[in-house]
């Protein structure tokens, strides 16, 4: 019986770290599934954009007030993890705040630090929670925004519930821990009290010591577990942009937003044809597979990542001109419904031993509608609003040029500028003789 609690926290921790592992396999290989693409070029410019945007949060606080209170949950996950850690190490080894030794009188003050941590994250949870179902904030309610009906509207409110709930477990560790230092029981070591769980501790006066220890055992055990729940749900939710921030603002574009990638095949044989280029000798013709996107196969591993990354605050969307005018374009959306089409290849590779077996749909005309990229205007307001440089417009564009060079679907209005450009050089029907003309009244006498 000794053992037996090590032997079954061992097992959990066991089971989440399989549960993880699995998943990320899953999503590192629908990752893979797109392009190649390399983005391994200016190594230090790389890391200081996600030391800048991913660890200092920087395009955040554009908006003040919301990016302090997102800091306050960024920093209380990422340093109430040292304090997981040592719940971890208690859980495997049997002991009990097992790092008290090692920082003796200033271990008070570190829990009182992750307390602080705690409240923060729990007032801020509160606070974001009442923003969305309260006050209403319009990017993120379902019925202006089509695509957070149903699972992303609950997935918002499911992450701060939860956040809430396990921050008031470790506080309740924490007060029944002070009392029953207060009462001398054995195994819980003489730290003091804590910085704000010791307001809690009026709550369990009169309390006897078993039942202290079996609340204090239970809001441990509440805490982990949660803790590592947390750590397996994030991985099927918006949240994964927890870890795929960093790799996510790493490989970021370095080139300037308003610079669309052309293809090199292309714009090799424009040039050749207005006379500016010249053709490579003894350098094979190479096929080309595909003009633009039709499925995720298509796209580059990073639009992939990109789709995962995806934060669902909306920031892109309210700043979209298409959507603002009641067009139903949402970039938010697009990368939601990349992200999903991914989520269908990764089950369908999973029910066929790693292979994709093909089901019939495509991301263009199944998930994305025609009618949403024709509506964008390529004006990469939803790429500047980003807080996590994610390229909406760049997996637009490429469902865009599959649809009028593979498919030759295209508003009549474009197809009279697409041969305006082919005979005059100009979206204009004018002579390119005839171009400076505008010129002549200035001309002097």
């Amino acid at each position: 019986m000794e053992y037996l609690q090590q032997i079954l926290f061992s097992i959990v921790l066991g089971v989440a770290i399989w549960l993880i592992a699995k998943r990320v396999g899953i999503i590192k290989k629908t990752i893979q599934l797109g392009r190649a693409e390399d983005r391994s070029d200016r190594p230090s410019e790389r890391i200081g954009t996600m030391l800048r945007v991913a660890f200092g949060q920087k395009k955040m606080f554009d908006r003040p007030i919301v990016g302090f209170m997102h800091f306050i949950i960024y920093a209380g996950f990422l340093l109430i993890n040292i304090e997981v850690l040592e719940i971890i190490l208690d859980g495997l080894s049997g002991q009990h705040r097992m790092f008290a030794p090692f920082f003796g009188s200033g271990y008070l003050y570190l829990l009182g630090f992750f307390e602080f941590l705690a409240v923060g994250v729990l007032t801020v949870c509160v606070i974001f929670l009442l923003r969305r179902d309260v006050i209403n904030v319009d990017r993120l309610q379902a019925s202006k925004h089509r695509e957070m009906k149903g699972w992303p509207k609950l997935d918002g409110n499911l992450i701060l519930i939860f956040e809430i709930v396990l921050m008031i477990a470790i506080l309740t560790m924490n007060a029944a821990d002070s009392v029953l230092q207060d009462m001398n029981s054995v195994h819980y070591t003489k730290a003091g009290d804590f910085l704000f769980s010791q307001f809690l501790k009026p709550l369990f006066a009169g309390w006897s010591e078993s039942s202290l220890i079996a609340l204090e055992r239970g809001a441990w055990w509440f805490h982990i577990v949660g803790i590592l729940g947390f750590a397996v749900y994030v991985t099927y939710s918006k949240h994964l942009h927890i870890a795929l921030a960093f790799p996510n603002t790493y490989f970021a574009r370095l080139i300037p937003k308003g610079e669309m990638k052309n293809m090199p095949e292309i714009t090799k044989e424009v040039k050749l044809m207005l006379g500016v280029g010249e053709p490579d000798e003894g350098t094979p013709v190479t096929e080309i597979a595909r003009f633009g996107a039709k499925d995720v196969q298509d796209l580059s591993w990073k639009n992939l990542m990109d789709s995962y990354s995806c934060t669902e605050c909306g920031r892109c969307t309210a700043a979209c001109p298409a959507n603002i005018t009641g067009k139903k374009l949402s970039p938010r959306k697009i990368m939601m419904d990349t992200r999903d089409r991914l989520e269908d290849v990764g089950r369908n590779m999973q029910a066929n031993n790693g292979a994709f077996v093909d089901d019939g749909k495509n991301l263009l005309g199944d998930y994305i509608l025609e009618e949403e990229i024709l509506a964008c205007t390529t004006c990469n307001a939803c790429v500047e609003e980003c807080p996590i440089l994610i390229n909406p417009l760049d997996i637009i564009l490429q469902l865009r040029r599959f649809q009028i060079m593979e498919e030759a679907k295209a508003p009549a209005s474009w197809n009279g500028m697409f041969s305006n450009l082919e005979t005059s050089q100009a979206p204009w029907k004018f002579s390119p003789a005839d171009r400076f003309n505008w010129a002549d009244e200035l001309k002097q006498p």
